[in-house]
């Protein structure tokens, strides 16, 4: 039985040991100045602010190229669209708040319809080539947007859902 401690012991230890040390490390950048080098800590790029995310007019890439919202909510879809969405979204999205990733609440304010149904429809390629996505892969610690496999009703419907989250 002792035996069996001291090697979770050692063994935690050097997980740890293994482990430390990595955390928020910056690029360094020698620089040559007469006979000695400094050391010049560049700081990470920031990240663009929220309000540079906002872009309505993009439609991101996907099937869906142009879609109008009726003015009134079809409840009927928004029943159906919150079924699909508790049971293929909910894992990783929270209707109010961030989690994995970002809360649905508010985002035909910040997006586009035909861009929520792409990326509803085309993560993989939103995430590749939509800059939009791109950014909001980093904002959410490279966590990508699984792909469903939803048809574009079911996109429209959970869509419907969305606009009913205020």
């Amino acid at each position: 039985m002792k035996y069996v401690f001291k090697s979770l012991f050692l063994f935690g230890f050097a997980l740890l040991v293994s482990c430390g040390g990595k955390g928020d490390k910056k690029e360094k950048e020698e620089i040559q100045l007469g006979d000695y080098e400094k050391n010049v800590v560049k700081e990470p790029e920031a990240a663009p602010p929220e309000a540079d995310l906002i872009d309505m007019s993009n439609k991101g890439i996907g099937p869906v190229k142009n879609l109008e919202l009726p003015e009134n909510i079809d409840q009927g879809m928004v029943a159906k669209g919150k079924a699909i969405f508790d049971s293929k979204c909910l894992a990783c999205h929270k209707p109010t708040k961030k989690f994995i990733g970002p809360a649905p609440i508010g985002v035909l304010e910040r997006r586009s319809p035909e861009w929520v149904m792409n990326m509803i429809l085309n993560p993989v390629e939103m995430v590749q080539n939509d800059p939009v996505a791109k950014q909001l892969l980093i904002d959410y610690n490279g966590a990508p947007m699984a792909n469903q496999g939803l048809t574009e009703e079911e996109a429209r419907q959970i869509l419907e859902y969305f606009r009913t989250l205020k």
